[in-house]
């Protein structure tokens, strides 16, 4: 039966309703009440729905001097001096921006709220002159020192990233409303700001380098997000409940959880971060989906990928970046990595720290097949909707030991992809390949090597291990040979499982498969 009493805070981001309603909290005031102890102006980057705005309404209800909302919290065994402080909370995540009047509408709303309260006389004036007397004048007429909260500042820049000239309209508008608050830091008790990504420090925050950018430091890898730890101390009961319901064992379902949604390393040697969305809602409906994923789709990221000419299949693997690459984004830039680093869709996996370079790849199996399903109509000519069909049925084709069906299916494959998506290269029909035999990994053991000149695969299913050779303008025979000659079988020589060899040419003149020779 479901505990009614046990609430899940699915869609709340508001410190006082959670609290106020009963539902199930992961407290996080620990490291709330070590930095609201300083008044140092915070920076924190975090993938969309990880909990930022949340964790800025918690600060919010804490400098509103809310002590009965932290009762029992790990705070109020720290604090004894709660004060109300003025509190200025920007929230940019709710609004569309498509013009700069957008975004100035936006900041008027914000503006005009505060005026009202501590005087109007600069309301002509432009935003960061407005913004500027607010703070001044909340100081001087509450004679405590002002707050200002800013959930999401980046959201107009992410919406404008391909479109440079709307960007630097925003761009432009954001740094001289930021840079108010180094101008006006003698006014200020605490400033704290969220987003998705770091923009240069050039650009967006040239003017308030003061600003102690936590997304990297150790002692606050934890404050979004859930660890296993706290997933096992807050989410037993649910825990147990999706195990009885998958009819699966407690071990096996804290495995299962980790492998679909944990893995979020934001610092070298951090442990491993929940993804605190899809846990949530995992134990909403006790069935295991993509559920971050499937909140937003990285169109733009793939778009960048495509116009860089980056090879997928790298990306895929896992790919390095040095340590400068996190400090800062550019628009301008052709290197796509870092944005979708802090966009949540990779993560660090190891520092090296001779060299201060990270290895990089897919937090979990929600983002990695997650992103892989989006990739493959890029690439191919399967609906979104068909996508585990057509996988599902490779699967079970191997499974069965038919090769020559697997391979007539995979032909079948390639002669529906429209010409326009195809663009005759050998990285394009390796990328098509790769991600294929990628996706088969979600049902069945399968590897794909993507060194060049190649698209080496191997496939296990309990009864079979394929090893596949694809020659581009070659021959199978050719293929077959290669297998011996740099002893791919080697490593399946103990196995009891049936090892098939498999050479298989692809021409580019019928931009397919055109023969193959499966190991009778």
């Amino acid at each position: 039966m479901i505990d009614l009493n046990r609430k899940l805070p699915i869609g709340i981001q508001t410190f006082e309703k959670i609290r106020k309603g009963n539902y199930l909290y992961v407290d996080k005031t620990a490291l709330v009440g070590k930095m609201v102890s300083t008044s140092i102006p915070y920076f924190l980057s975090r993938p969309r729905r990880f909990g930022k705005s949340l964790l800025i309404s918690t600060f919010e209800a804490y400098f509103l001097g809310r002590k009965d909302l932290f009762e029992g919290l790990a705070i109020s065994q720290m604090e004894v001096d709660w004060q109300v402080y003025p509190v200025f909370h920007i929230d940019l995540n709710a609004r569309k921006y498509d013009s700069p009047a957008d975004l100035i509408a936006m900041l008027n709303q914000h503006l005009e709220k505060w005026e009202a309260i501590y005087g109007t006389e600069k309301q002509d004036r432009q935003p960061e002159e407005r913004f500027a007397y607010i703070i001044e004048r909340a100081c001087v007429q509450t004679g405590k020192q002002v707050v200002v909260l800013v959930d999401e500042y980046d959201k107009p820049l992410l919406q404008a990233l391909d479109n440079l000239p709307l960007f630097e309209e925003y761009r432009k508008m954001l740094k001289a409303f930021y840079g108010v608050l180094k101008s006006a830091d003698r006014y200020l008790r605490f400033v704290f700001l969220t987003g998705v990504t770091k923009f240069s420090q050039v650009s967006v925050f040239s003017d308030l380098n003061q600003l102690n950018d936590i997304s990297m430091k150790p002692p606050y890898v934890t404050i979004c997000g859930i660890t296993k730890q706290e997933l096992i101390d807050t989410f037993t009961p649910e825990l147990d409940k999706l195990a009885s319901y998958n009819r699966m064992t407690p071990e096996d379902t804290i495995h299962k959880m980790t492998s679909l949604y944990d893995g979020y390393h934001f610092c070298e040697y951090a442990e491993g971060m929940f993804n605190p969305f899809s846990v949530l809602n995992v134990f909403d409906g006790y069935k295991f989906e993509n559920y971050w994923f499937q909140t937003g789709t990285p169109t733009f990221l793939v778009k960048m990928l495509m116009d860089s000419n980056y090879d997928l299949r790298t990306l895929i693997d896992g790919v390095e970046a040095n340590a400068a690459s996190f400090n800062e984004y550019r628009a301008e830039s052709r290197n796509p990595i870092p944005l979708i680093y802090q966009s949540g869709y990779l993560t660090i996996k190891e520092y090296d720290p001779r060299f201060k370079t990270y290895q990089l790849a897919f937090p979990n199996d929600e983002v990695r097949y997650g992103f892989m399903n989006f990739l493959l109509p890029f690439y191919s000519n399967i609906p979104d909707n068909e996508q585990d069909f057509y996988i599902g049925k490779f699967v079970h084709e191997l499974e069965s030991g038919n090769i020559n069906a697997f391979l007539t299916r995979l032909q079948a494959f390639f002669a529906d992809i429209p010409y326009e998506l195809n663009d005759q290269t050998e990285r394009h029909y390796q990328t098509v390949f790769y991600l294929i035999f990628k996706l088969m990994g979600q049902f069945t053991q399968a590897e794909v090597r993507s060194a060049k000149g190649r698209a080496d695969a191997v496939v296990k299913t309990p009864k079979y291990i394929y090893v596949f050779e694809f020659k581009l303008n070659g021959t199978a025979e050719q293929a077959l040979q290669q297998i011996e000659d740099k002893g791919y079988l080697i490593p399946y020589q103990a196995d009891e499982r049936e090892v098939k060899k498999v050479g298989v040419e692809f021409s580019t003149d019928t931009r397919n498969v055109s023969r193959w020779l499966p190991e009778e």
